[in-house]
């Protein structure tokens, strides 16, 4: 697992083909349209408007989007839960957004999770509590 916060990152790793490119572009297209949402609204809402805004900043971008994307939790090809996503971003990115005072360790554990359940591996986490937005980069090795 690596985590890396959203402002203090600067692309670390060497980029090893088109798609980890084609993915990093796809994170500055989210992040981009979470700060603009950010910007507009301002804080105080609940999660779901900011869910709701994103996903329309989102589409206006010409960038696909799900809400509320389930995905099936198997043990022993039993289904034994469900974890529901805010967002699934091209069919390769999982956004979960947040209002809190700060990003706690059961937040990031619910983006493994989520990642986990998806077979994806890479979920931004996004906080609009305060008046900047804050966020994070969570990845399933």
């Amino acid at each position: 697992m690596r985590i890396i916060a959203g402002e203090k990152h600067k692309s670390i790793w060497p980029r090893m083909n088109t798609n980890e490119h084609e993915l990093d572009e796809l994170v500055r297209t989210v992040v981009g349209a979470a700060y603009q949402v950010s910007n507009s609204l301002g804080c105080g809402f609940l999660e779901k408007v900011y869910e709701r805004a994103l996903a329309v900043e989102l589409t206006a971008r010409k960038i696909s989007v799900e809400t509320q994307v389930s995905f099936d939790v198997l043990y022993r090809e039993s289904l034994v839960g469900t974890y529901t996503a805010d967002l699934v971003v091209s069919d390769r990115l999982i956004v979960e957004l947040k209002c809190v005072t700060e990003f706690t360790n059961d937040h990031i554990a619910q983006c493994l999770n989520y990642l986990k359940a998806s077979g994806l591996h890479l979920a931004l986490l996004f906080n609009f509590q305060h008046p900047k937005v804050s966020w994070k980069r969570v990845i399933r090795s």
